[in-house]
């Protein structure tokens, strides 16, 4: 079976040949503007355009639900539902749930596999949504790598 590589540097510029998907986790509310999605919308617009379309148009957009956005001829990035809400200081659970992350990764692993396409990605779900990695990194195992996609994790220098 597969193991995630971790690397150093920025997984909006990944490093490997052949196709890739840049999967990261959004909120449910269309919330966009805070944590790796400013790196995403620097480097391109159209997945932030896609998402603001996708979350209007209501149709779909629940937890568990990817969207898959191209972004350059061998780059895609994977628009993730994975966070209900926003964190607030009022809240005692943090906004990630992991059933709708492992919903999305077994999504995004189909989709990797009919591209031919690795994936890769910071922590998700261990920033802004409030996530544990131990409880992550499993999930990821359970999905992508049981599925023989190759993961790469970004730690940013």
């Amino acid at each position: 079976m597969k193991k995630i590589t971790y690397l150093k540097g920025d997984a909006t510029n990944p490093s490997t040949k052949g196709n890739k998907i840049i999967a990261h986790i959004c909120n449910d509310i269309g919330g966009w503007g805070k944590g790796f999605v400013v790196a995403i919308s620097k480097k391109w617009k159209q997945p932030e355009k896609e998402y603001r379309k996708w979350f209007k148009s209501e149709e779909g957009f629940n937890l568990g639900e990817i969207q898959i956005v191209e972004v350059e001829s061998d780059i895609w990035v994977c628009n993730m539902i994975g966070q209900h809400k926003t964190v607030t200081h009022s809240v005692k659970v943090p906004p990630i749930r992991y059933d709708a992350v492992e919903k999305c990764l077994e999504k995004l692993s189909h989709a990797a596999l009919q591209f031919d396409a690795e994936v890769h990605m910071p922590r998700i779900g261990s920033g802004l949504a409030g996530g544990k990695w131990e409880k992550i990194e499993p999930i990821i195992h359970k999905t992508l790598l049981t599925n023989n996609v190759s993961v790469y994790v970004y730690d940013f220098e």
